[in-house]
């Protein structure tokens, strides 16, 4: 059964497990193998060599080893056999060498002290443990000792002694009261590393009775405690009291008041002292100094520097800690206590000693017989340790001997083994701080080779990704190893290939072709063997979309897109992470197949999103970032500086810009004095900018806030600043948008745009108004107003112009001199009308009016334009009046002439002219009379076929709408169409104007026939109206078709021709939709009415039919040319001369600048359009 197992693609070795030996011959720690192979025995576990003991509790010492065959074991205690079968509290555990011994059915701990140590052995060797030294922990109680309370004074060192009792191991200690609260220390106040409880100096807030030294006893899980120390702490004054209540006025009392103290070290003593610490330890020195103030402690290193990341500074810098510590770590270590009065310090000279340690350690030693080897026994320490050998637990100088080994110091050396040679040997190393012992056996084995890697085990791989085919062995001697590619390949060798030491193939880049099966091969000179594993090259598995870059404003939606490519055997898992993490717990993130959607985008949204693509062989990833931007946050601490009359400097701090930058800052200010509440702009300033020179005006109480701008928008204003009153001052600008225009014939209305308040720089804002008739030598009149803004001066002749000006001021002044404005007194309505009216017809839509100009002093004000009002008085060809509706025409300026177009045709009209100016219009001139001369008709109202026969169809028509002068003439044209829509000769019939019907006769029967039909004047014809219609059919012809219908060949022959006509339909579809024409639709052209069919203005030839709307292809039944339109003649009017009617007008000169478009008339549609189709029996004519 093939075994399915997968690879990183990264380059990772598949090493195996191996026996800690140094030969060429490896051992795999494969159980199955293990339990197979002869092994001496190996020390697995063992109690630790000082071994301290609950006393209360079963004593356990422990000692596993392995071996095969599985060893025995055996005691010593205090170096001599211990027999555990005549103890009977002692048992040993099945299968172990682990001793229980029942302490707690009646034994005592304290009679099983002493030096234990386990043997395992087996028929191939014995290995020993270490010496184990198993003590019972001791948790004695402290010693009843009388204590005296103790009396400081103020300010004066005290040290309380705790003097545990001494266990095993080492208690723990600390200070607590009676409530079981630890005591407060401090710089002042701090327990040494003995447990003493040390003051720098007493104050009166430690006098307390209960300072009580606890010891806790961890093994045993016991705290003592130590009878409560009193401390009386006296103070100055009441000391001073006591001495004075004791002694008589004349002892000299008074004790010294507290004096400050320079430091003195109070542990340790003197200024030098020693410490030996071992290797690998925690090392800590202790200063700890009296004084007052409280001294500070300082450490150095004489002759070097504290070594960084393993020094530690602890009770408020009292004891210095180093931890593995090293040989480098010795030398002299100086504390130095220092106050106000001055320092004292102390050398502590550091020797670090070390226990034996490794330098090479013993290994197990795996040989074939024949083969040489070495066990190395390197150790260090402080001083050097001495090496000794022991063979199976005995000392090798009296163990049993054998040719092939050889002793050499730290070094035993193995020459042609043999499978007696296999033992147990043990290196100890040790000095006066402590020893190390190991065990390593050599083992000889002969084995033939064995593959451990299962058979075809199946490796998969992703394409130029390495590839490592697993061919774990073992065999002694050692079993050479090969591969092959396939069952029957050759041996693999190149550059391709990397053959690993443990039996490993690696193929650093694999291919598609390196995809099959592999074999490998072991062999030594005691057989071969042979193991096949199959490779399998997957397609890597790809992001081909990756995410992309986003900026998104804050509530938005963002999505990122994740798109893979992956083998189809492989099944992919998508992941996304924001900021390598998993993604938030929030229903606003969807995860799609291929994207990542967030919903309502807020800024904690802001970070690196990765897409990972995961399969059981790869992993892809990429990451894009999201940017939120939103608008900034308010500036805030606004703040002005440099307050002056006219100008204040004003500074703020920006707020989050919110990832997009601030491109600027709008100021804002409030003048709380004349419009509270009120925000006007001030400036605006760059966005790197922070502060801003404002210019004031007087008389403002200024307030000021900044609103911050960037790309997405504003921010909200920030809190306004500080008020800031200005000075009052005159004004400095006076009104603007000053104006003089007369409201009635005899005044002038001076009106002006007043100033604002934060404009009036002080109290009592007025306003002088002054005028004068220009061109006249007169004074200037002046009058002062408050609270408006307009002026009504009265008794002014009629439109004069004068000078206005307007000035402001407030109770500080007088504004700058104002500009002076021009202005005229009030209009009244002009005198004269204008004279010599002439008018030119130009045709018979169109004229041209003539007028002379009023005197300008006539017109008594503004000249605007002149009107010229215009109407029809009646239809000359109708001879009827109606409803009288006046047209107006304005024309701007001065101008004298004037164009009246969309006039009526053969129509009698009548015209007056007006002057007018801004307070109205002048008199009219006399009505002029003017007539238009006749035009072409439009097409008769209406045409209708009746009474169809055999060979006459009857024509009624109704005359034009608009005949638009005398009747001449109709004009009838008609022409048959055959089924094929071929158009035959053209027929023109001319009609009196009187005649309303016709009957043509002498026509076809079953015959259709077109029909064209215009009205004519003695200007030309109009347009035209068109019909069709047909004849009735014979009635003999009918029934002989009738009966050729019911005939079996006629019937055949109607199914072959409808076939072709539909191949027919189909062939003219198709070339049609590709923009070609049909053969019916040329035989239309060349036979389309001569006289109405267009001409291309290019070229000259026949433009092609089209239907009269946007060129639609030909209506069933419909067979009229498409247009039916008479050209009118070509109008010579000049746009510039035409009037402002409606929609008309005109600039300043009276030039015409309006848009005149004269109303085409709508062409008739095509009038009663046969939609029957042609009949069975005409269609056969057509092709008979």
């Amino acid at each position: 059964m093939m075994k399915k197992m997968s690879i990183s693609t990264s380059k990772t070795s598949l090493v195996l497990l191996l026996c800690q030996i140094i030969s060429a011959l490896d051992v795999p720690l494969d159980s199955k193998l293990l339990e197979e192979l002869s092994q001496p025995p190996t020390i697995t576990q063992q109690s630790p060599k000082d071994y301290i003991v609950d006393p209360r509790e079963n004593i356990v010492i422990q000692c596993e080893a392995k071996g095969k065959p599985p060893p025995s074991f055996s005691w010593t205690r205090n170096g001599t056999h211990f027999d555990i079968d005549k103890d009977a509290q002692v048992t040993m555990k099945p299968n172990s060498g682990t001793l229980v011994i029942n302490i707690m059915n009646g034994g005592k701990a304290e009679a099983y002290e002493g030096v234990y140590q386990c043997t395992a052995r087996n028929e191939r060797g014995a290995a020993i443990s270490n010496n184990i030294v198993v003590r019972p922990s001791r948790s004695p109680l402290w010693t009843k000792e009388k204590l005296e309370p103790n009396h400081v004074r103020e300010g004066d060192s005290l040290v309380l002694h705790c003097r545990p009792p001494v266990g095993l191991p080492p208690p723990i200690i600390f200070w607590m009261d009676n409530a079981f609260q630890r005591l407060p220390q401090s710089e002042r106040v701090s327990q040494g590393l003995n447990g003493d409880l040390y003051f720098s100096n007493v104050q009166p807030e430690d006098t307390r009775e209960d300072y009580i030294c606890y010891a806790r006893f961890n093994h045993t899980q016991t705290i003592q405690q130590k009878q409560p120390i009193s401390v009386k702490v006296f103070s100055m004054d009441s000391l001073n009291d006591t001495i004075a209540a004791n002694l008589s006025d004349t002892d000299i009392f008074g004790a010294k008041p507290v004096t400050e103290r320079q430091p003195v070290l109070l542990t340790p003593t003197g200024s030098t002292s020693t410490k030996v610490e071992l290797r690998g330890n925690v090392l800590l020195l202790e200063c700890i100094a009296a004084g007052l103030p409280t001294p500070v402690i300082r450490w150095i290193k004489e002759g070097g520097e504290l070594p960084a990341n393993r020094t530690f500074f602890e009770n408020f810098k009292k004891t210095l800690k180093i931890i593995d510590v090293s040989e480098a770590d010795s030398g002299n270590y100086k504390c130095i206590a220092r106050n106000a009065l001055g320092s004292v310090h102390h050398v502590i000279s550091v020797t670090v000693k070390a226990a034996p340690y490794w330098i090479t350690a013993p290994r197990n030693l795996v040989l074939s017989p024949g083969e040489d080897g070495t066990l190395i026994c390197r150790a260090n320490g402080n001083p050097k340790p001495s090496i000794s050998w022991l063979a199976n637990g005995v000392p090798i100088a009296i163990a049993p001997e054998d040719p092939s080994r050889k002793v050499d110091g730290d070094t035993i050396i193995f020459s042609h083994v043999q499978e007696r040679s296999s033992a147990v040997y043990q290196c100890n190393a040790s000095n006066e701080y402590g020893y190390l012992l190991a065990n390593a056996f050599v083992n000889v084995l002969a084995e033939p080779p064995r593959i451990l890697t299962p058979a075809n085990k199946l490796y998969q791989v992703i394409a130029d990704s390495p590839a490592l085919l697993d061919c774990a062995y073992f065999g002694s001697p050692r079993p050479e190893i090969e591969w092959f590619k396939g069952v029957k390949g050759s041996i693999l060798r190149g550059n391709e290939y990397v053959f690993h030491d443990n039996g490993t193939l690696e193929i650093p880049v694999a291919q598609k072709n390196n995809a099959g099966t592999y074999t490998c091969v072991a062999r030594n000179e005691l057989g071969k063997i042979q193991n096949e594993v199959q490779l399998e090259i997957k397609d890597p598995t790809m992001i081909i979309k990756q995410p992309e870059y986003k900026v998104i404003q804050r509530y938005g939606q963002v999505s990122f897109e994740c798109i893979i490519k992956h083998d189809s055997t492989l099944l992919p898992t998508v992941t996304w992470l924001k900021d390598n993490d998993e993604l938030p717990d929030d229903e606003r993130f969807l995860v799609g197949k291929d994207n990542l959607t967030i919903m309502n985008v807020t800024d904690k949204d802001d970070g690196t999103y990765t897409c990972i693509v995961n399969t059981t062989l790869d992993s892809v990833s990429a990451s894009a970032v999201l940017t939120v931007v939103a608008r900034p946050n308010p500036p805030f601490d606004l703040e002005l500086t440099g307050q002056l009359e006219r100008s204040i400097d004003l500074s703020w701090l920006p707020g989050d810009e919110n990832n997009s930058p601030i491109t600027s800052f709008v100021i804002e200010f409030e003048d709380a004095l004349h419009e509270p509440g009120v925000w006007r702009y001030q400036t605006e300033v760059p966005g790197s900018q922070t502060t801003a020179q404002l210019k004031l005006s007087p008389y403002v109480n200024y307030a000021f806030r900044v609103i911050a701008v960037n790309r997405i928008g504003r921010s909200q204003p920030s809190e306004p600043s500080e008020q800031y009153l200005t000075k009052s001052a005159s004004p400095d600008e006076n009104p603007a948008n000053v104006q003089g225009i007369g409201s009635e014939p005899d005044n002038l209305v001076i009106t002006w745009e007043p100033l604002k308040g934060f404009q009036s720089n002080g109290p009592g804002l007025q306003y002088k108004v002054s005028w004068r008739q220009k061109d006249v030598d007169d004074e200037w009149t002046s009058v002062i107003v408050a609270n408006v803004s307009k002026y009504i001066v009265s008794g002014t002749p009629t439109f004069v112009p004068y000078e206005v000006k307007v000035q402001a001021l407030n109770d500080l002044g007088y504004a700058p001199e104002p500009s002076e404005v021009i202005g005229h007194s009030g209009e009244d309505l002009p005198m004269v009308a204008p004279g010599n009216v002439q008018v030119h017809v130009i045709n018979s839509t169109l004229a041209k009016v003539h007028w002379d100009p009023v005197p300008l002093k006539s017109v008594r004000g503004h000249l605007q334009g002149y009107k010229v009002y215009y109407w029809k008085v009646q239809s000359l060809s109708r001879r009827s009046r109606r409803h009288v509706e006046k047209k107006i025409l304005t024309f701007r300026g001065n101008k004298t002439f004037g164009m009246l177009p969309g006039l009526e045709p053969y129509s009698s009209y009548k015209l007056n002219v007006r002057v007018v100016n801004g307070k109205g219009e002048g008199p009219a001139s006399p009505d002029k009379v003017f007539k238009t001369p006749e035009g072409v008709p439009s097409s008769p109202s209406f045409l209708k076929i009746t009474n169809p026969t055999l060979d006459s169809l009857t024509l009624e028509w109704g005359s034009p709408t608009h005949p638009n002068g005398v009747l001449t003439s109709y004009t009838l044209k008609f022409q048959p169409i055959n089924n094929t829509h071929e158009l035959g000769p053209l027929v023109e019939i001319r009609i009196p104007a009187n005649e309303s019907s016709l009957i043509l006769k002498n026509l076809n029967y079953s015959t259709r026939y077109k029909f064209y039909f215009n009205a004519q004047t003695s200007v030309g014809s109009g347009s035209q109206i068109t019909e069709e219609a047909v004849t009735i059919m014979d009635e003999a012809m009918a029934s002989r078709q009738v009966d050729i219908a019911t005939q079996g060949w006629f019937i055949g022959l109607m199914c072959a021709v409808a076939l072709l006509i539909l191949i027919l339909l189909i062939v003219c579809f198709i070339r049609r939709n590709k923009g070609g024409k049909y053969p019916v639709k040329e035989k239309e052209d060349a036979h389309a009415d001569p006289e109405i069919q267009p001409m291309k203005e290019d070229d000259g030839t026949f433009g092609e039919y089209s239907d009269a709307e946007d060129h639609k292809p030909l209506k069933k039944g419909s067979r009229t040319p498409s247009d039916r339109t008479v050209k009118k003649e070509d109008s010579d009017d000049s746009l510039v001369d035409y009037g402002e009617g409606v929609n008309g007008q005109f600039n300043e000169d009276g030039s015409f600048i309006g848009q005149y478009s004269g109303k085409k008339e709508k062409e008739p549609a095509e009038g009663n359009e046969s939609s029957e189709a042609p009949s069975p029996v005409n269609a056969m004519n057509s092709f008979v």
